[in-house]
């Protein structure tokens, strides 16, 4: 193991050195990000920017792309029985370090992405209904699951496979380290400086399709007019998630192409659940409850109904989002038509509260991480007003993210923001996650940070993951999408879109939902705004 991790870090030098010495006709890309990473780990958080890395130096068994399932490391898939699935893996695979990849990674990955130390967002969901990962060959996997689920291909496509034989000696420092960094993706580490860039060099060996760029800077650039500077003063090639204050310079830019693309990432805010005093739930003079208001659906359907989301959308997100009454967007797998849209309605949600025993309010504070979100913290302010206006005395407080997702996590906020990605495209990822009764031994509710609990969600839950038939599956969904609206078991706000700029000549093409990789940077000299 020594001795391989030596080799890993000579690697490394050696492929910093090529980076730095700019051979004339090099392909470099120089990419300017938004989300925070909170780790090169690729199994430990269920995070948006580390997703995105991720796809850089890992593989999938089964690859998601525009909401369809496409072969990965395994070449193909069959159910043998209702608990049963067979994949047949690819045999020309090989680690960076020139050893096969077999059935036995595998097996590993899925056992240790169950339970990695530190997670706060923990990839276990994907995998609770795994009963057992078995191999009658070195490129046969055959897994068992304890209920039928016929959408185990789609959950699998969640869950990076790491090498076995360096992974089984190696924590999470030592990914972050370079050490670990041994995958079958079509890029190598370099180097990483947290909270500044990775540095990545092209596999030459990738058994897939080969990437166009040799070279990749990959840039944390969480202030989004610092991405737009960056990109209009080409210190970077590409940004993400577009400021929408910025978003008409960089149009009128004529060295720039914007690309927009609708989105499945919601926002949401998640109300706590936790009963009993709450240090950011109090009354009009400043003395904690006995008992959490936010526990009474009357309450919570007030807070709703005060907000005005045409608003935000319009002032806040400047038109680059749509209004949201659920989870999932209008037109995907599990979105209800029949759940109306949120109404606007102060006076009503005044009647509510008053109803609920709380005519003059109270007041409360809503956290949001201040480098996560694109108009996050604005989107706070204005629902803060919102709430105020109809007694709810409310005030923000932004947090780094580093910081919030940990004290989120334990539910030890009133009121959370989260923008969960749906990123399988279909309900009940969110449901899995975001929805469920937390149960961590079940790998259910990771980001269920507010602690929702509805046995009607959990039952329908439980009853679509069984299902096979498709228009009775999705029938399920829509009902459970019904039921947390008429909870507000969370507060939908909007759909964003999905918006990068890269410098004239470049094309971006979306891969999965809202990723940044390298891999869908192209160069066109065609390509407009």
């Amino acid at each position: 193991m020594n001795r391989l991790l030596r080799a890993t870090g000579a690697i490394a030098i050696a492929t910093a050195a090529l980076l730095c010495a700019g051979h004339a006709g090099a392909q470099a890309l120089s990419i300017g990000f938004a989300d925070p990473l909170s780790s090169l780990d690729p199994q430990l958080n269920n995070h948006a920017g580390d997703r995105s890395v991720d796809l850089h130096f890992w593989d999938l068994l089964v690859e998601n792309r525009d909401n369809k399932l496409q072969p990965g490391l395994a070449q193909s898939w069959k159910a043998l029985d209702d608990k049963t699935w067979e994949f047949k893996l690819r045999r020309d695979v090989k680690w960076q370090d020139g050893k096969p990849f077999t059935a036995e990674d595998v097996i590993f990955s899925y056992q240790r992405a169950r339970s990695v130390p530190g997670s706060v967002a923990p990839f276990a969901g994907y995998l609770r209904t795994v009963e057992s990962v078995s191999a009658p060959d070195p490129y046969t996997l055959r897994i068992r699951t304890r209920i039928a689920n016929p959408d185990l291909p789609l959950n699998l496509a969640s869950v990076h496979i790491v090498s076995k034989h360096v992974g089984e000696k190696a924590a999470t420092e030592d990914y972050n380290a370079g050490r670990a960094m041994v995958g079958t993706g079509p890029y190598k580490f370099v180097s990483y400086v947290p909270g500044e860039r990775v540095m990545m060099a092209r596999n030459d060996g990738y058994w897939g399709a080969k990437p166009l760029w040799q070279q990749v800077n990959y840039r944390y650039i969480n202030n989004g007019a610092a991405r737009t500077a960056a990109l209009l003063s080409g210190d970077v090639d590409v940004i993400d998630k577009v400021s929408v204050a910025d978003l008409a310079k960089l149009k009128q830019a004529p060295n720039v192409s914007v690309y927009a693309y609708p989105g499945l990432r919601v926002m949401l805010l998640q109300p706590s659940f936790r009963p009993g005093p709450n240090p950011y739930i109090t009354d009009n003079a400043g003395k904690p409850l006995e008992k959490n208001p936010l526990t009474d659906v009357r309450v919570r359907q007030a807070l709703t109904l005060a907000i005005n989301r045409k608003a935000l959308v319009d002032r806040i997100l400047q038109g680059t989002a749509t209004v949201a009454n659920q989870w999932m967007p209008a037109g995907t797998f599990g979105y209800n038509p029949e759940v109306k849209d949120i109404a606007y309605d102060p006076a009503r949600a005044k009647a509510l509260l008053a109803e609920a025993g709380y005519k003059d309010g109270f007041k409360l504070t809503i956290h949001a991480p201040n480098d996560r979100y694109p108009q996050g913290p604005e989107t706070a302010q204005a629902v803060a007003q919102f709430w105020t206006r109809i007694g709810v005395k409310t005030q923000v407080e932004v947090v780094p993210w580093s910081v919030y997702s940990g004290r989120a996590n334990k539910n030890e906020y009133a009121v959370s923001m989260l923008a969960w990605g749906n990123g399988t495209g279909e309900a009940s990822y969110a449901m899995v996650n975001v929805l469920a009764t937390v149960n961590a031994a079940k790998g259910l509710g990771a980001s269920n940070w507010g602690h929702y609990s509805n046995p009607a969600v959990d039952k329908a839950l439980e009853a679509s993951t069984a299902e096979f038939d498709a228009a009775r599956r999705e029938a399920i969904l829509r009902g459970a999408a019904k039921a947390v609206s008429d909870d507000a078991g969370v507060l939908p706000l909007y759909h964003y879109q999905n918006i990068w700029a890269a410098k004239k000549g470049l094309k971006v093409a979306p891969m999965t939902s809202d990723r940044t990789v390298a891999m869908m940077v192209t160069r066109s000299a065609g390509a407009g705004k």
